[in-house]
């Protein structure tokens, strides 16, 4: 663990493969094997091809191992004294588990090299590569570096949108008006935010108060029960972050909205808009519009920029008419 900007940055060292069998529906070959005590320590998987031939130079025996149908067909090739003495090499190194896809039937010697080695065989329905890339985009997000912020995330329109601000200026119920025009909550209060890759952090609820929205004055109020599923979500982009503050009356707030700001979180930046609160705003429609515009963005259309420039146009046009 370490500190990035105040905030102490955390990340799953290691996840328990009892994990990973839950996550996908995994079926397990050898129960007798405790896989609370089975974990996978790097975010990524291992085919191991190379090693079925009996080359073992650079094996990654630290990752998920996943047999398909290739690696069966040639295992197949070979009698049963190979294979018993090529699954004994293999299941010498500390393997957190062995994955048969495609609901392929692992034979009686793997069955046996893994039993006696203490490592964990499992099956799963999943086609192969569909299953390396489901369990390497889990485990990445999973082992992400993460920080925790005081704040809302809720998805409008697609666009994950962090709302930020001091306490009891209005975030909850700003996030409850979104929920009740159509959009989702992901998490109120507390933010679990995770860089899953340089580009994209992800936003979730801690366990604890997942799917619940605090409104001072009435309390604790569950939104998934109230409004239904649909009005609630696991996981979201942040896509952008919405600060508000209270309104000041001479600070220079921005009117036409030509230069981006934006706010850094684990080293990523997100596009960020600071919206002063006064009576008779409506920050829910505020939000909408500010998702809208920022999808517009990101096709290509800026409207303070196309506004600019006919103001340019204009005053051309002006300076060269002749008097």
């Amino acid at each position: 663990m370490n500190v990035y900007g105040g905030a102490a940055v955390k990340g799953a060292e290691r996840i328990s493969v009892t994990e990973l069998i839950r996550k996908e529906s995994l079926r397990n070959l050898t129960p007798e094997i405790n896989t609370d005590e089975a974990y996978m320590t790097i975010p990524d998987v291992n085919r191991p091809a190379l090693q079925l031939t009996g080359f073992f130079d650079q094996f990654d025996s630290e990752r998920v191992q996943i047999i398909g149908n290739v690696e069966t067909a040639y295992l197949m090739t070979m009698d049963k004294p190979q294979r018993r003495a090529r699954y004994a090499e293999i299941t010498k190194y500390p393997i957190p588990c062995i994955i048969y896809a495609r609901g392929i039937e692992p034979d009686s010697c793997m069955v046996s090299a893994c039993k006696e080695a203490g490592i964990p065989l499992l099956s799963s329905l999943r086609p192969t590569t569909e299953l390396e890339g489901e369990i390497i985009r889990w485990l990445k997000v999973r082992m992400a570096p993460m920080i925790t912020v005081h704040g809302v995330l809720v998805d409008v329109y697609g666009e994950g949108v962090l709302i930020m601000g001091d306490s009891g200026i209005g975030k909850s119920e700003a996030a409850l008006e979104l929920i009740k025009r159509g959009h989702r909550l992901v998490s109120d209060d507390v933010v679990e935010l995770r860089r899953v890759s340089d580009e994209s952090l992800v936003g979730t609820a801690p366990d604890i108060t997942k799917n619940f929205i605090e409104l001072r004055g009435i309390g604790i109020i569950d939104i998934k029960q109230m409004f239904g599923v649909e009005s609630v979500k696991d996981t979201q982009t942040i896509n952008m972050v919405i600060k508000l503050e209270e309104w000041e009356k001479d600070k220079d707030y921005d009117r036409l909205g030509l230069k981006d700001n934006y706010t850094e979180f684990l080293g990523n930046r997100v596009i960020s808009y600071d919206i002063p609160i006064r009576p008779g705003r409506n920050v829910a429609i505020i939000v909408e519009c500010a998702a809208v515009n920022n999808r517009a963005k990101k096709m290509g259309y800026n409207a303070a920029q196309v506004l600019y420039d006919r103001v340019t146009a204009n005053m051309n046009a002006g300076g060269d008419r002749k008097v």
